[in-house]
C-alpha cells in the first residue's frame, strides 16, 4: 500500500472477468490495477515488475491453475495477499490452498461490488474474507475428511473401493493386487463394515461423496 491506494493484480483466462471486475472497481479510487493478465504464468514474471498488494486469481486456468499460481505467488511474494476467484467453492481445494498458499480470501464469481470491495478492504487491513457459501464448502469438506479418518480405511481397503467403482469382480481385484480372492472377500466385508453401506452401489456413492475416487 502506498499512499492509502491498494495496488492489485488480476489474472483469469477470460478477459471478460477482468473487464468486469475493472468496472466493478470504478470509483474505487484506493485501488489501483497495477497489473492483468490472462496468463497465470506470465502473471509470476509480472509481479517482479511492479509493487502489488492483493493478487485476484481465477481458479481454473489453462497452464498453471490458481492454485499452483497462489502456490508460487506465496514463496516468491509472501508479502503479496491473494484472493481467490471462482465459480464454485469446492472446499477441499480452497483447504489446500489456505495449507500451501495461505490465501486471504476467496469469493465466488457471483458476488456483487459491494461485498468485492468488502473483501478487499478487509484482505488490505490484514484481515481474511471468505463467502458464506465458500464456508459452507470448507465445513462440508472439513466434515467429509474427519468422517474418512473415522472410518478408518486402510490404503489397501481405499484401493479396493476404487476397483469396485471400476466394476472389477472378486477375482479381478484379486488378480489386479496380487492377493487371494479369500483376502479380497475379507477386505470388502471390512469396507461395508466400516462405512456402513450395504450394497455396491452405497458404497460407491459413499466413494463419490467421500472423494476416494
Amino acid at each position: 500500500m502506498k499512499n492509502g491506494k491498494i495496488f492489485l493484480a488480476i489474472v483469469d483466462d477470460h478477459q471478460i472477468v477482468i473487464d468486469g471486475l475493472k468496472s466493478l472497481l470504478q470509483g474505487h479510487d484506493n485501488f489501483k490495477i497495477a497489473i492483468e493478465c490472462t496468463d497465470s504464468t506470465k502473471m509470476l514474471s509480472l509481479l517482479e515488475t511492479k509493487k502489488v498488494d492483493i493478487l485476484l486469481t481465477d481458479i481454473m486456468m489453462p497452464g498453471m491453475n490458481g492454485a499452483e499460481l497462489s502456490k508460487a505467488v506465496h514463496q516468491k511474494f509472501p508479502e503479496i495477499k491473494i484472493l481467490a476467484l471462482s465459480m464454485s467453492g469446492q472446499g477441499d481445494l480452497v483447504n489446500q490452498m489456505i495449507d500451501e498458499a495461505n490465501i486471504a480470501g476467496y469469493v465466488l464469481k457471483n458476488i456483487g461490488k459491494q461485498e468485492l470491495i468488502r473483501a478487499l478492504e478487509k484482505i488490505s487491513k490484514g484481515g481474511i474474507y471468505f463467502g458464506e457459501e465458500v464456508l459452507a464448502e470448507m465445513q462440508k469438506a472439513s466434515e467429509v475428511k474427519k468422517e474418512n479418518t473415522d472410518a478408518h480405511l486402510t490404503q489397501r481397503e481405499i484401493e479396493i473401493v476404487r476397483l469396485i467403482e471400476k466394476e472389477l469382480n472378486n477375482k479381478q481385484i484379486a488378480d489386479t493386487l496380487f492377493l487371494s480372492e479369500r483376502t479380497v472377500e475379507t477386505h470388502r466385508k471390512n469396507i461395508f463394515r466400516k462405512t456402513n453401506t450395504a450394497s455396491v452401489i452405497g458404497l460407491v456413492k459413499y466413494a463419490y461423496e467421500h472423494k476416494l475416487v
